[in-house]
């Protein structure tokens, strides 16, 4: 069973579809996009996948955790947890408030702990913990991205301690941190600009970063934890 927050686009759908792919079972968060969440569902289930589809707004740590308790109640367990769900406030430190700074960490980080202070109740060896991150963590490379550089860096920190914490009973925690990457956040105009800054002359496909998560949860990858991957066509080299 796998819960992944922000499922209903861009790379938190990417990653629902590869694990349905796969044959697990999934429950996928979204906070507002009902008409992308439910279509995903449709598709999905009408191919023979079993998903779920649950609105839950991941700043409200209350409700994350209900709704990922919920889903564990249901199957007995959970496996796996894509901490997913992210927003990009963009703003240099002279114009960009604190309302905003708050959201970016509640969303970023907070909903991140709370999520896996939930999972792991439900979890056992052979469990993984997965949180999509981003390479702003070691590089934030344009202005206005302090702060969300700063809540990707934290996700870095909390990934190497949720390691120590849940490795003695088999869990694994990773961070995986796509470069740029066709979702949202980057818009078709930036596209030609962010390609020449990367080693493959091309941007991300959401898929290529649902592959790394899906391969992380698997059996092959039991002997990393803690760690910060990078899946970025060679922007940081």
């Amino acid at each position: 069973m796998a819960f992944v927050t922000g499922g209903s686009r861009g790379i938190g759908a990417a990653v629902v579809r590869r694990l349905v792919g796969e044959g697990a079972d999934v429950t996928f968060s979204y906070a507002s996009s009902a008409q992308a969440a439910n279509a995903l569902v449709a598709e999905l289930a009408g191919a023979g996948g079993r998903v779920t589809a649950v609105q839950v707004d991941s700043a409200d740590a209350v409700a994350l955790g209900a709704a990922i308790g919920e889903t564990a109640g249901h199957a007995g367990r959970l496996d796996v947890l894509v901490n997913n769900a992210g927003v990009l406030e963009r703003g240099s430190v002279e114009t960009l408030g604190m309302d905003a700074f708050d959201r970016v960490f509640a969303v970023n980080v907070r909903a991140v702990y709370a999520g896996v202070q939930a999972a792991q109740r439900h979890m056992g060896e052979g469990a993984s913990i997965i949180t999509v991150g981003s390479i702003v963590a070691d590089r934030s490379g344009f202005p206005g991205a302090s702060v969300y550089s700063a809540s990707k860096g934290a996700v870095q920190a909390m990934t190497r301690g949720f390691a120590r914490d849940l490795g003695p009973r088999g869990i694994t925690v990773n961070n995986v941190q796509p470069g740029p990457t066709e979702t949202d956040m980057n818009a078709p105009e930036y596209h030609d600009m962010l390609s020449s800054l990367i080693a493959l002359g091309r941007i991300g496909k959401p898929g290529e970063v649902a592959a790394f998560v899906a391969w992380l949860a698997g059996p092959d990858a039991r002997f990393i934890t803690g760690a910060s991957l990078t899946i970025d066509g060679g922007y940081l080299a």
